[in-house]
């Protein structure tokens, strides 16, 4: 076993690395097991415990920890240790569901519809769904909650004859891709996605409950029905510390 500060070296010698990338090395194996559900709601095994478990030392395993917390994942209590602070919520990366299809395992999740209506689409998005520029489309601003909990605000372009057989009142309600295929007579098939980190701005820190420049996740998904016509458009901004991508993939060397 090699010490806390060291690392084996090509050489075959013991190299010495900085505290701080031995502690992420620890504190990204702990986060695991806590988003895994590994000690419940806690405590965390005792800091003598896990700098035996890592072979690292008590003030690794400390700084470690002291990472989890500013993320949220735990908390320190006096006389009780090292609690787990926050869940976040599985969102698979898998399937094709809708947020409440997703997560319905885990809790009611209730839309607060802000905006719905006609609007003169954006070049970029006139071009994603194959309509000419100055195309109306439908635009709709949810904000999901989790549990009562801001979870995501959701920016959605729709198809404007999908759109306009859609009500604010359904949306509030139901999952928007279960009315897209009622709408559409017809399954969805496929959604191109891209996930990435942003900031929060001023908007969105304000109705996801989030400070101003918080790490949000973003997902974009342009969703398709079976026969290939893109129908939605959507602009996902989840609160990074109460939700977690995850999916299993296949490696396909044909």
């Amino acid at each position: 076993m090699t010490s806390d500060n060291t690392v084996p070296s090509r050489s075959g010698g013991q190299a010495r690395r900085p505290r701080a990338d031995r502690a992420r090395q620890v504190a990204d194996v702990l986060r695991q097991q806590v988003l895994s559900e590994a000690f419940g709601t806690g405590p965390l095994p005792h800091e003598d415990a896990l700098a035996r478990e890592f072979g690292a030392s008590r003030n690794t395993v400390r700084q470690a920890l002291d990472l989890l917390r500013g993320e949220g994942l735990v908390r320190r209590v006096p006389g009780s240790g090292t609690l787990v602070a926050a869940e976040k919520v599985p969102h698979g990366l898998n399937r094709l569901e809708g947020l409440a299809e997703t997560l319905h395992e885990h809790g009611e999740v209730v839309n607060e519809v802000r905006s719905f209506g006609p609007v003169r689409a954006p070049g970029a998005v006139a071009r994603r769904f194959g309509l000419p520029d100055g195309a109306d489309v439908v635009y709709v601003e949810r904000l999901r909650r989790l549990n009562g909990l801001p979870l995501s605000l959701d920016l959605t372009y729709l198809a404007p004859d999908i759109g306009a057989l859609l009500e604010p009142a359904d949306l509030a309600h139901r999952d928007v891709f279960r009315l897209i295929e009622e709408a559409a007579g017809q399954p969805l098939g496929a959604a191109d996605i891209t996930l990435e980190a942003v900031n929060a701005d001023a908007h969105s820190a304000a109705v996801l409950e989030v400070p101003r420049g918080a790490a949000l996740l973003m997902l974009e998904r342009l969703t398709t029905l079976a026969d290939g016509r893109p129908v939605d458009l959507e602009y996902v901004r989840f609160r990074g510390d109460r939700l977690a991508m995850r999916g299993r993939l296949l490696r396909d060397l044909t």
